[in-house]
């Protein structure tokens, strides 16, 4: 029996063009060819790549990092883009769907020094380059002032030749990034959870198409992994209900175990005096949105009775 021939027509895959990007889009063009869907990648500008010296509020958060992929998939230029799925705004586009989320890589953030082992190792004063909110208020709130957070831009390489120059004295990383790139050698140590929570979708890659192509939906089923896909959409139904994108600190992980999905949120105040957690459970088998919105109900009911409001703020992205 021969063996069966890739499709003639390749699927189209639309991704941004740092290396991180282009190897996500390679792995998903690759699994998809051991299924024998011939392939051909497409690399489209974005907003946050054409402007890499300003910060994320200047360019137009959020979507800065998607926005141009969906035009050119909505616009049939590309059949399938490929995300960093922390990337992906939550607001839902009628015409797309996010069919598809591979099995997650390491959700975690990682410390990356020169000069210290682990974060509390950092002499007072120590420079960390961030440009998240997230990871800034969470610093702050264990940390308080010890440390000077200062943002910075650019693709993982960047941001690591960056600190050899001595720009910077630490940095904060997503581990999945830094594996992906065969860079896990500069991880000196791993902020775990709960101590320091991830971004909502953190690790994971969301593959989204145009709705109506159920051609292109169906090669992507053998992509998917159910429970990251579960995991991730309580994460984004509860962002998408707290209403703060990438623009106030928020943090999340889903994890699934025993037929059950665990979802644990946290909200901080930019400064980091205040921090607020939730966790709930439901069956596997339920609905992920509504778990998703049941903790940020919880943490929307504790901000309410402290007096405090989602902090907000469009300076910096993940």
């Amino acid at each position: 029996m021969s063996a069966k021939k890739p499709s003639a027509n390749p699927l189209r895959i639309g991704t941004r063009g740092s290396a991180l990007a282009r190897w996500q889009a390679n792995w998903v063009a690759t699994q998809l060819q051991a299924h024998h869907v011939a392939t051909e990648i497409c690399i489209i500008q974005t907003s946050g790549d054409l402007v890499q010296n300003e910060p994320i509020v200047n360019i137009g958060a959020p979507g800065v990092f998607t926005k141009e992929i969906q035009r050119a998939l909505l616009e049939h230029q590309v059949d399938l883009a490929v995300h960093s799925l922390k990337d992906l705004p939550t607001e839902h586009i009628a015409e797309l769907s996010l069919v598809a989320v591979p099995k997650r890589e390491s959700y975690r953030d990682a410390f990356v020094s020169l000069i210290a082992e682990k974060i509390e190792d950092l002499p007072r004063g120590a420079r960390i380059g961030t440009g998240s909110v997230r990871r800034k208020s969470q610093i702050l709130h264990h940390f308080g002032e010890l440390y000077r957070m200062e943002d910075i831009r650019g693709n993982v390489e960047t941001r690591l030749r960056k600190m050899e120059q001595g720009e910077y004295d630490a940095l904060i990383l997503a581990e999945s990034g830094l594996v992906r790139l065969g860079l896990e050698k500069s991880i000196r140590s791993k902020l775990e959870p709960p101590f320091f929570l991830p971004a909502v979708g953190q690790g994971a890659l969301g593959l989204e198409i145009r709705r109506a192509d159920q051609r292109t939906a169906e090669l992507l089923l053998p992509l998917n992994d159910a429970a990251t896909f579960a995991a991730t959409l309580a994460e984004r139904a509860m962002l998408r209900e707290l209403q703060g994108g990438c623009s106030a600190p928020i943090g999340a992980l889903g994890t699934v175990g025993h037929s059950t999905l665990t979802l644990h949120g946290r909200v901080l105040s930019l400064d980091g005096k205040h921090m607020f957690d939730a966790v709930q459970s439901a069956s596997i088998a339920d609905d992920p949105e509504c778990l998703g919105k049941a903790v940020a109900g919880e943490l929307l009911s504790q901000l309410r009775s402290q007096g405090q409001k989602l902090a907000s703020t469009h300076a910096g992205a993940d």
